[in-house]
């Protein structure tokens, strides 16, 4: 047989699962984005920009929260040998539900305090979005169980049901009541809905005779991942919060239009490329063969995001009035600007799988700490010249952290091994 291409029809099958995913999860989210845009064309046309930046606040504050519901306690399922797959499953679903308990308690006294500051709306859309929290915990389990299994079709069917509902519930509420409760109330109807199709793709119940691992065992790489998502969801969250403190409401609102119109749309492609990478780094055998699949799944992302990114930051002046109605074109450079960032969240999606796999979430923390310092700190340092150069600040600050330091952990891999304890993360 020819070497060459031998070797490539063994490339092309070893970079297939990782392709079926990303197809998965690009196809579930053209069906995502085709009725999101329709949700958010027919929001932007009934409620105006002060009534947007209430929903965001409200939104923005719940996203903070729930962060601290992305423990790292699922990606031991994942990683765990087979042996002891079925305790590590039984240890985590206690944690979930404690865990997830504890977080709406959280967020129910953030309700309250934030009505004895006077807010009226707000604090009563917190403490309704707290009843999330009651739905996670029993279907969490399956979740990881089936990304373990790498059923990624059947992860981006249920969330695509989940998205589509929220926004169609959405667009019927916006029609039926113009209010920030219409944009709102969806995140807690559409719970039970992810709740039953996730326990219907995964069968699975707490097996007691095979016993249980030890809850310290979640512990120390559930800080490191727990600590890159609060940063994370500070950089996508706490950029609100500034807007409207800095600009006032109706700016905060425009804003909110223009992350979700621009920046939001690649998120959710960057988060499932992710989501893909983990599992697919873990089944590598060796270290070498690791770093291949980062460096494929890299590979494979540029080439299939940049020409969307390209058309998405060039096309914005003329499909953002056309889509969304004039009263929206003053944001169109905002939306180029924003949809710029989207270039660093790759490198850092893959440098995140990479450094879970070798069970060092602590860099990514690192990593993911310095890039939102970067990007909030330039946000509010050029907020003096405009909403347009301080967004253009926030992304610059994104860039400069997350593609050097990205590339740097995936070509310093051996030096990293050496200064910290080597654990293969899967069986």
């Amino acid at each position: 047989m020819n070497p060459f291409a031998f070797r490539f029809r063994h490339a092309r099958q070893d970079v297939s699962p990782l392709m079926r995913g990303l197809v998965a999860f690009g196809s579930a989210e053209m069906i995502n984005r085709v009725v999101r845009i329709l949700a958010i064309v027919v929001i932007a046309r009934q409620v105006s920009p002060t009534i947007m930046g209430v929903a965001a606040l409200a939104l923005s504050l719940f996203e903070v929260v729930r962060a601290l519901a992305n423990a790292g306690i699922g990606q031991r399922i994942i990683a765990a040998d087979v042996d002891a797959l079925a305790a590590t499953c039984n240890t985590a679903l206690r944690l979930f539900w404690c865990w997830c308990l504890g977080v709406a308690a959280i967020q129910l006294v953030l309700a309250a305090g934030l009505h004895l500051f006077g807010m009226q709306e707000i604090p009563l859309m917190l403490a309704l979005l707290s009843g999330v929290y009651l739905f996670m915990p029993a279907g969490l389990v399956q979740v990881f169980l089936l990304m373990r299994e790498e059923r990624f079709g059947t992860i981006a069917r249920i969330a695509t049901v989940q998205n589509v509902s929220d926004h169609l519930l959405t667009l019927l509420f916006v029609l039926l009541w113009p209010s920030a409760w219409a944009i709102v109330l969806p995140k807690l109807v559409t719970a039970p809905v992810w709740l039953v199709l996730v326990r219907r793709a995964k069968r699975w119940v707490p097996q007691h005779e095979a016993g249980y691992v030890p809850w310290r065992t979640f512990m120390g790489f559930a800080v490191g991942v727990l600590i890159t998502e609060m940063v994370n969801v500070a950089r996508t969250q706490l950029d609100k919060l500034i807007v409207g403190a800095v600009f006032g409401v109706k700016a905060l609102g425009i804003y909110y239009f223009a992350f979700n119109a621009g920046l939001g749309i690649t998120t959710s492609f960057v988060m499932a490329l992710g989501q893909i990478l983990f599992p697919y780094i873990c089944r590598a055998d060796g270290l070498a063969d690791r770093r291949r699949r980062c460096r494929k799944g890299l590979m494979l992302a540029l080439v299939v995001f940049m020409p969307v990114l390209l058309l998405q930051v060039c096309l914005a002046p003329w499909y953002v009035p056309f889509i969304f109605g004039a009263q929206w074109t003053p944001s169109a450079p905002l939306v180029s600007i924003l949809g710029l960032g989207a270039m660093p969240m790759i490198f850092a999606a893959v440098a995140s799988a990479w450094l879970r796999a070798l069970d060092q979430p602590g860099v990514e923390a690192m990593m993911s700490s310095m890039a939102t310092a970067a990007a909030l700190g330039g946000l509010a340092a050029f907020a003096g010249w405009g909403l347009l150069v301080a967004a253009g600040a926030y992304v610059a600050g994104l860039a400069l952290i997350l593609i050097p330091g990205s590339i740097w952990c995936l070509r310093q891999d051996a030096g990293i091994v050496q200064r910290m304890p080597f654990k293969r993360a899967c069986a």
